[in-house]
């Protein structure tokens, strides 16, 4: 029994790791005025125990460490993969540039803090990358400057200096969770937020996507008068879905052969985007909200239909003739929690949500086409997830060079499979590959990944915490925390008063650019949103390499 709780062996890790997570999770329920850190304390619970003697022999507490993070950034990568790029492409820009800044902006005031005090510059690396939570930078700055040693005939003390960059790192640790949440929690009190309002302006707008909206209108252009619907449809093809037509006292689902009259008041589902194009088509835009469309709707209704059908995987939405065979209008898709406009192009996958409006007994016929059934979902659909961890490892594993530098960059075990996963959710249904994971399967998965990682982190960070900072490391704990806050406090401001960035866009952009999943974990269970993942998967991958980039290249300036 002494083994088991104070010896190395396999039983005494899992253990020791689980008590850890239990007793951080628990400790994270209490909040103080109203604010907890959540799974952050998980990492404190490993550093206190850790201090103790609490030991997980060295390379099963880096496999532990890795395989944590790798499990949370790819379920969060499947998560925001089917949106990805359609948040890249409009506001992707913007957050992937302030995110650039704020990590050149931390490089800057490493810098500084190096001329001012004097403080050695490979060290300052390490400080860095713990106040940004970048272990792989710090893996990347340790090997570079072992070679950059053995390169200059140092090779004696490569050894001893690179563990001042680990001793750095976990000293700077901590605060670079905590002093990240403190800005967060700045911003949102300097700014007087109101999480309600912030939502629901993401409902209205879905920053990023060709989300669906939905508008009425009063046919009075003479050019659609007696077309079909079909025809009509053909002029800016793709645009928009009639879903309901209000005429002579009625309220009827359209088919595709429907025949538009002058004076028609049509409800239709379109995007942001072809809004002005879809009002010139039919005249003029007019006032009638959903409540005055229920109070004449009788005779239809409006139901949401779950694709569980994977022979659906990878075919278009047009190809099912739901509208013509059926009657039924076909108004919205929802995936990953984001209204899609049903356009015939748009590729089904397992798991969409789709708003339908017909007769019912026709509603019941589109039932069985899709499956909408819940035993469909249940099963696990593990090889492509473990497949694509497979690709991802390999992809970061993958040397970049560039010219004038000695070293070759990788995007390591954290972003190699987080950009896997993306390309897996957006693209696997093009390809017929079934990626659909339950939302709750895919919030165990990325919990567990998160508390493995934390406690590890902690664990291993504990060891050496106290007598770094009595050695005279309580300076870095005070060069970390400038490293954090002022470079997250600027771009947070900036996004929030040049940009005009939505709260959780902050939240996603500054978790994201100081590659902190333990930040995105609080802003996600404080705040009570997944919609920062989405910008946190944009940000991530340029981060994550321009991290190990800059962590790189001081090293050779050090050595320079």
């Amino acid at each position: 029994m002494r083994d088991l709780f104070f010896g190395m062996g396999i039983g005494h890790s899992i253990m020791l790791l689980s008590v850890v997570i239990a007793a951080g999770i628990w400790i994270g329920r209490f909040k103080i005025k109203g604010v907890t850190l959540g799974a952050t304390w998980i990492l404190f619970v490993g550093i206190l125990l850790s201090h103790f003697g609490f030991r997980i022999p060295g390379e099963l507490l880096h496999f532990l460490k890795e395989f944590g993070l790798i499990l949370f950034v790819f379920s969060i990568g499947l998560q925001v993969g089917p949106g990805f790029f359609h948040s890249f492409k409009k506001g992707g820009l913007t957050m992937n540039m302030l995110a650039v800044a704020l990590v050149l902006l931390a490089v800057l005031v490493t810098y500084v803090i190096h001329l001012v005090t004097g403080e050695d510059l490979s060290t300052m690396v390490g400080v860095m990358s713990g106040a940004v939570t970048n272990t792989p930078g710090l893996g990347a700055a340790q090997q570079t400057y072992f070679d950059a040693a053995v390169a200059t005939g140092n090779a004696a003390q490569a050894s001893q200096l690179s563990g001042s960059l680990a001793s750095g790192y976990a000293v700077a640790y901590p605060l670079g969770v905590l002093g990240v949440i403190m800005v967060l929690m700045l911003v949102k009190a300097m700014f007087k937020v109101d999480l309600k309002k912030e939502q629901k302006a993401l409902e209205q707008d879905e920053t990023g996507i060709e989300s669906a909206v939905r508008l009425a209108f009063e046919v009075q252009n003479p050019a659609v008068f007696g077309k079909e619907v079909s025809e009509v449809d053909k002029e800016i093809t793709n645009r928009f879905v009639i879903s309901r037509i209000y005429r002579n006292g009625t309220v009827e689902c359209p088919c595709a052969s429907t025949v538009l009259h002058e004076g028609d008041k049509l409800l239709v589902v379109t995007s942001k985007t072809s809004e002005d194009v879809v009002t010139l088509l039919f005249g003029k835009k007019i006032e009638m909200d959903m409540d005055e469309w229920n109070k004449l709707d009788t005779t239809l209704t409006v139901k949401k239909l779950t694709v569980t059908k994977s022979s659906l995987t990878g075919k278009r939405l047009g190809e099912l003739k739901i509208r013509a065979t059926y009657g039924v209008s076909i108004t919205r898709v929802s995936r990953a929690g984001v209204d899609l406009v049903a356009s015939p192009n748009l590729v089904l996958q397992l798991g969409d949500v789709i708003r339908v409006v017909g007769n019912e007994n026709a509603i019941e016929k589109v039932k069985d086409v899709v499956g909408n059934s819940s035993s469909g979902l249940n099963h696990p659909y593990l090889i492509p997830i473990f497949l694509g961890i497979a690709v991802g490892i390999i992809f970061g594993s993958i040397p970049i060079r560039f010219p004038g530098i000695p070293q070759a960059i990788k995007l390591g075990l954290a972003g190699g499979p987080l950009i896997i996963a993306i390309l897996i959710g957006y693209f696997g249904p093009k390809f017929k590959i079934t990626t659909y994971t339950t939302i709750s399967a895919n919030l165990m998965v990325r919990e567990i990944g998160i508390s493995i990682f934390l406690a590890a982190v902690g664990l291993s960070a504990g060891e050496n915490f106290v007598s770094s900072i009595v050695g005279g490391g309580y300076w870095w704990i005070l060069y970390g925390a400038l490293i954090t806050i002022i470079p997250t406090f600027v771009i947070a401001l900036v996004g929030r008063l040049v940009f005009k960035l939505n709260f959780y866009q902050i939240c996603g952009l500054v978790s994201g650019g100081c590659t902190n999943p333990p930040v995105l974990a609080f802003a996600q269970n404080a705040y009570g949103t997944d919609y920062t993942s989405v910008n946190y998967a944009t940000v991530y991958p340029l981060t994550m390499f321009m991290r190990v980039l800059v962590a790189q290249l001081l090293i050779l300036v050090a050595f320079s």
